[in-house]
């Protein structure tokens, strides 16, 4: 069932500045006058949106994307960051203080369970470690655990590729009194978190949003008030830690989001050909976009119709050996790169196990369930794929000699 067109939201966006580009001026400025004394101080206390004081708090190049990305989740405003994980930890940290608990994926980007699990506990703030796809285990963790302020997922878990019932885990989170925060990093345009139940949406703008691998940057989609409070001058998290994006980056990402949907559609529509013809050969593969996957079903009922599965597919090589020699010949064959990243034009790869979750405990990354041969793949916009599977397959075939 359709749920939200993200791509026409965009399109329909006139972005268009006073001098009536197409694309909106950067403003390369980091503070800006008033014509009137009375307005500054009327606007450091956020009682007006009409004039901008210092680009830490808001910048008009940053606001543009900012509309863009709102109107993309179908929220009400959005905040953009320096990187993706200054705006899954600006989140966080805004919603808990000493004492508070947070109940998490344990399946997760390794960036943000070492955040969870080491960081703030120093703040006197506690993780519970769950997981997302077992909603009777939530629920306990949610009756057992005091004072839990914040409920926190990925759509599609990284590596694993899970999906979260949103629905569901917006009920009780709610019914707990905490918030819902998702991370929806691997599945843009996809999912709409927020329109599921979500409170807030997190992104990494590195990866897909922006397309290019040649910045990073975040963003935090929510309430106007959500908003406007990590804005606050006084109370602010986004205000007060300064991550904000520098907006001539705002700027080449507003340009680039606008072939998101494209994108999109090319990234998974390669990624459901691997996930066919891993599965004629053999492959120990893990694609959501099939029916065998367990979260087919959950994916389908959730997802705006016509953007596709996703461009995130993985194979289980059984080894971390066995997985690295074969990404070394991939990428002697012109297959992708051996990097780290996703949502690139071109296809990566990497050994989950030892890059982007090495943050996680070797035990708790059994207790996941992640094999330590997982060879996990972001598709890139390949043309011929039907040669970048037999370059994979020779690859594989290759490493067994």
């Amino acid at each position: 069932m359709k749920k939200y067109d993200p791509a026409t939201a965009i399109q329909r966006l006139d972005a268009s500045d006073s001098n009536r580009g197409v694309n909106p001026a950067i403003s390369d400025s980091a503070t800006f006058t008033f014509p009137e004394a009375h307005l500054m101080t009327e606007t450091f206390h956020g009682e007006t949106e009409d004039y901008y004081l210092y680009s830490r708090h808001w910048n008009p190049t940053n606001r543009a994307l900012c509309a863009a990305l709102a109107a993309m989740e179908r929220t009400e405003a959005a905040w953009v960051t320096g990187s993706g994980l200054a705006a899954i930890t600006c989140a966080l940290m805004h919603e808990v203080e000493a004492g508070d608990r947070i109940v998490a994926s344990m399946t997760t980007y390794g960036g943000t369970f070492a955040f969870m699990a080491n960081y703030l506990k120093k703040f006197g703030v506690e993780t519970v470690f769950v997981n997302m796809q077992d909603l009777d285990a939530v629920e306990q963790a949610l009756a057992t655990t005091k004072q839990v302020k914040v409920v926190y997922t990925e759509t599609m878990n990284n590596p694993l590729l899970r999906i979260a019932n949103i629905p569901q885990l917006s009920q009780m989170a709610h019914k707990a009194g905490a918030k819902l925060i998702v991370d929806n990093t691997f599945t843009p345009m996809i999912f709409s978190p927020c329109q599921l139940g979500a409170d807030i949406t997190v992104y990494s703008m590195t990866k897909y949003i922006n397309g290019t691998n040649d910045c990073v940057a975040g963003a935090i989609c929510g309430s106007k008030e959500y908003i406007n409070s990590l804005a606050d001058p006084s109370t602010g998290t986004c205000m007060l830690l300064g991550p904000v994006l520098d907006p001539l980056r705002s700027a080449s990402i507003l340009k680039n989001l606008h072939t998101l949907h494209i994108r999109m559609k090319k990234h998974g529509e390669n990624a459901m050909y691997l996930a066919q013809r891993f599965k004629e050969v053999g492959f120990k593969y893990n694609y959501p976009g099939l029916p065998e996957h367990p979260d087919y079903a959950l994916f389908s009922s959730m997802m705006n119709e016509g953007f596709g599965y996703g461009g995130m597919i993985s194979i289980d090589m059984g080894t971390a050996e066995a997985a690295n020699r074969i990404m070394e010949i991939m990428q002697e064959k012109g297959v992708g790169y051996l990097a780290v990243s996703l949502g690139y034009f071109k296809t990566l790869f990497s050994n989950s196990g030892k890059s982007t979750s090495s943050e996680v405990p070797d035990e708790v990354q059994k207790k996941m369930g992640m094999s330590e041969g997982l060879i996990r793949f972001s598709m890139g916009l390949d043309n011929d794929i039907e040669s970048t599977f037999q370059l994979i397959k020779e690859s594989v075939e290759e490493s067994r000699r």
